[in-house]
């Protein structure tokens, strides 16, 4: 098992190569982080779903997305605050993934949230990552 002190840029890597390689479940160890993630990837319809298992040691799995032609429902994935530089920004300055097209994933005061949400409640976070 690999220990890596930047889970989310772990996750986003293991999804990225597993669109690449055409796989359609990806499994990793289990973090409170990586299931909020995966609820929001879910909910705006990037994964088909995810599934918890497990005891002591979780695992996540989550099951990958592809449209016509076999083509990736994610198509980019980027990891935007990291643990050596942090980004938070306010409501005003929460960025427009592709004009709206992709999602920011923000973390804030009131839970995990997509940038659209984070506007609508009029609250800044932590810029996570986006994906598109």
């Amino acid at each position: 098992m690999i220990c890596s002190s930047d889970s989310i840029g772990d996750m986003f890597v293991r999804l990225r190569n597993a669109h690449s390689a055409g796989h359609t479940l990806v499994e990793m160890p289990h973090s409170k982080l990586k299931g909020e993630v995966s609820r929001i990837l879910k909910k705006e319809g990037f994964i088909s779903d995810y599934v918890i298992e497990g005891g002591v040691q979780k695992k996540l799995r989550i099951y990958l997305k592809y449209g016509k032609g076999n083509e990736p429902a994610i198509r980019g994935l980027k990891r935007i605050s990291k643990p050596g530089l942090r980004r938070y920004v306010s409501v005003d300055k929460i960025p427009k993934v592709l004009s709206g097209f992709g999602i920011a994933i923000l973390s804030t005061s009131s839970g995990m949230m997509t940038d659209k949400e984070a506007r609508n409640r009029k609250i800044g976070g932590e810029v996570l990552g986006s994906v598109w």
